[in-house]
Parts: C-alpha cells; structure tokens; sequence
C-alpha cells in the first residue's frame, strides 16, 4: 500500500502541471482564433469571460488525457533514471504490481470525464453556442472586417472600410450580389447600418448616398447605373439558424446532448427507419410480385402490341413505382446518417475517457525505456502518440458519419491500437530491462557541435 501511495504521489505533480500548461496551449490557441472577432468589438468584458469559461469545457475533454500519458512518462522517467524500478524489481515488486496504483487512479479520472461528457459538457456547449448567437444578433458587425470580403452571407460580398466598435454603423460600403446568377449587381455607399429583422430570418443592411450598378449576363449591352439617398438590402440569414437555435430554444445539436438523450434519440429514429423500410419493401414487393395491374398490363402487351394505349399506363405506373423506391431509400440514407452521427458521438463521450486507462498501460513502459523524467523528453515522445490518436479517432469519425465504418469501430479503433501496443511494450518491459536511446540523433547533429560538447564536458 505504501508502495502505491508513494508511486501516485509521483504523479499527481506531474499531472496538475501538464493540465495547466496544456489548457493554456488550449486557451492561446482559442483566444488566437477568435481574439479578432471579440476584442476591440464593443463587447462587455463579462461576455468575453462567459464565452471563454463555456469553451474551458470541451478542452478539458481534451487535456485530461493527454496529462495522463504525459504524467505518466514523467513519473516512469523519473523512477528509472533514478535506479527506483531496478530497485524495486531487485525487491520482488513487478512493472505489474508497480502498474495498479495509476491503472485505478486512471479508472477514477475516467469515470469523471464520462460524469463530465454526460452532464457538464453538453451544457457548456450549449450555453456557448447561445452565448455566440447573442452576440451575432445584438453585434451583426462582428463577421465584418475592414477591408476585406465578408462572405457570410449566401450570395453577397460585402467589404466595408471602417466598422464603428460600438454600433451598428459601417463606412465605405461595397457589396457583390451574385444572388442572381444571370445578372451583376454591385453596391455602394458611403455608410450604412446593419441589423437583423425581428424574425431573425433576414439580415438587413441600410445604405445612404450611394450608388447601384446592374449589369446583364445575357445582355452586356445592357447597364443600368442608380443613384440613391437611402437603399435597404434585405439578405437570407437562414445560415445563422437563429430561428432554430435562439436563446430559450429547446433545439440542441448532437454535441449538446449527453448519451442517454441520444439513445432515446436513436431508439426513435430506429422506429422510423423500421417504418420506412416496412413500406420500402411494401413497395418493391408489389411492382415485382403482386401488382396484378401492372401484370395485366404486360400480358395485355404481349399479346395486342399494336394496341400502344397499354404503354401510356404501364410506363406511368412504372414512374411512379420508381419515385416511390427512389424516396424511400433516400429517407432510410437520411436517417441511417442521422444514426451515425448520434451514435458516434455517444461512443465518443465512452472512448475518450477510456484513453486515460490505455494511456498507463502505454506510459508506463515508456517511460521505463526513456529513463528520463524531464517534461520536454515526455511532451516530446507524447506529441507523437497525441496526433497517431487524435488523427485515428478524427477519420473514424469521418468514416463513420459516412456509414463506410461502423460508428463503434470508428470512435475505437484508436483505444483499440493503442491498448494492444501498450499491453505488448509492458508484457516485454516486464520481462526484460529494455533501453529505448536516442543515439540516432546524433547523426543529424554536425560533427563540430558533437566535438564541442565533447570538449565542454571534458573541461
């Protein structure tokens, strides 16, 4: 028991300072992503921190694995360079036996991520994506840059040269309506206001002293040039989902649910797919087998083929037999994607967490072979092993949102992999002192350097 405490304890410091260094490598990378939208825009600084807090939930998903492994290399590395794992194995105490503390520690962490993926994170995410829409609706200038094309909006191009932090108004407006394929619409104006309708289904833009220029494809002789004191532009916001998704809407997507919600989803979504393809094969079985019209109708052709009113019938019950087939096979695709989708990311709210579990059976060895416990060797040798995972577990999902893979198969093939390589490299760490060197760098070092380090450790 003491033995346990003691290699826990190895590393619980190494793991809060990789979820600390590995959030705010999280949270740089968000703030560098939407630092632009956000900052400089007018926004309350509590609003700010909101959507930042919200955001903190999925990178937890994340980091808390990823700590793990590199905790557990650390703490591994650190007892092997130390000769404690000779010492240890010297006194009778097995990689196996010295595996069992982290290995439950690893199984605690991993119930509370999927505590944390079934009613934390769903939540977060939703208030995140709330949070997001208010600030569209109330700041629609956020999607606007100065001096460069916006093309958020289906079939416009919108640039404008200065946008007012602290409202509405934009300056230097010109905008490209491709809306219309056959003509050529452009736009200008010295300034404007933007702001969505009360239904939230359209974007509104007010443009004052400006000037429109049209111009027919079809036609190019043809142009038109309109001078304007006021001109209002009312575009499709259909692309913001505001109606769907606004603040107080019981809507939430596949990421804002926890696994039980889904199932139920799932489950009703079987129904209506054993439904459909109850009147799917209702369908094929009566134009092959039991149509008796469509059967009279072919002996009536056979046998009076001169008699061409039988084909008028014949071919129109034919089509529509066949629009029957062809839209019964695209709900049952719609929905057997819809299926995928949940499913895969109830899988995902399991696998995930399960990481932590492999990622000791994987460390530990590691870190044995490594002999060093430094951070740098530890992030250095998991960075390796963070993209072979994520990139797995990213085309699993992809693979199986296609129904190419199964939804099970895709979400673990990553843990899968991962295990078997991590039970094969205790097994043999286990069984023999194993040395993983990195000598092989010193190939890619110039003989000048290695000889000057020399020469420094000689002094």
């Amino acid at each position: 028991m003491i033995l346990i405490k003691y290699i826990i304890k190895n590393h619980f410091a190494p793991f809060l300072f990789s979820i600390v260094t590995l959030m705010f490598i999280f949270l740089f990378q968000f703030l560098m992503r939407f630092a632009d939208r956000l900052v400089g825009k007018g926004l309350d600084t509590w609003i700010i921190i909101q959507l930042i807090t919200y955001n903190l939930a999925w990178m937890v998903v994340l980091v808390v694995p990823m700590a793990v492994l590199v905790a557990t290399l650390m703490a591994f590395g650190n007892m092997s360079q130390n000769n404690e794992v000779t010492i240890m194995k010297t006194a009778g105490v097995s990689l196996y036996r010295m595996m069992v503390g982290p290995l439950f520690a690893a199984v605690i962490v991993s119930l509370f991520l999927i505590y944390f993926n079934n009613n934390v994170l769903p939540d977060a995410n939703h208030q995140a994506k709330i949070l997001m829409q208010e600030i569209s609706q109330t700041k629609p200038t956020l999607s606007l840059e100065p001096g460069v094309f916006s093309q958020e909006v289906n079939g416009y191009a919108i640039l404008v040269r200065e946008v007012d932090p602290h409202s509405n108004k934009i300056l230097g407006v010109t905008i490209y309506d491709y809306s219309n394929p056959s003509k050529i619409n452009i736009v200008t104006a010295l300034r404007g206001n933007i702001y969505f309708s009360q239904d939230q289904t359209k974007l509104l833009m007010d443009l004052y002293e400006g000037e429109i220029h049209e111009s027919d494809i079809s036609d190019t002789k043809l142009y038109r040039k309109i001078f304007f004191e006021k001109h209002r532009i009312a575009m499709n916001a259909e692309q913001f989902s505001f109606q769907q998704n606004a603040p107080g809407s019981t809507y939430r997507g596949d990421r804002e649910l926890s696994a039980a919600d889904m199932s139920v989803i799932v489950d009703s979504l079987e129904v209506n797919k054993k439904i459909i393809a109850t009147d799917f094969n209702r369908v094929v079985n009566k134009y092959f087998f039991g149509d008796s019209s469509i059967k009279s109708s072919n002996r009536k052709i056979a046998t009076q083929e001169s008699e061409s009113f039988f084909y008028p019938n014949l071919i129109e019950k034919v089509r529509s037999t066949k629009n029957e087939i062809q839209n019964s096979q695209s709900r049952l695709d719609f929905i057997q994607k819809e299926i995928n989708k949940y499913l895969v990311e109830i899988h995902k709210k399991y696998s995930i967490p399960a990481a932590c579990i492999i990622f000791i059976l994987l460390g530990a060895p590691l870190g044995v072979m490594v002999r060093k416990g430094g951070f740098g060797m530890a992030a250095s040798i998991s960075l390796a092993f963070f993209l072979i995972y994520w990139a797995s577990l990213i085309g699993g999902e992809k693979l199986a949102d296609r129904a190419i893979i199964s939804p099970f198969g895709g979400m673990w093939i990553a843990n899968l992999f991962m295990g078997v390589l991590g039970l094969i490299l205790t097994y043999r760490v286990a069984k023999e002192n194993i040395n993983l060197k990195f000598d092989f760098v010193n190939k890619f070092i110039p003989k000048s350097w290695r000889q000057e380090k020399v020469d420094d450790v000689n002094s």
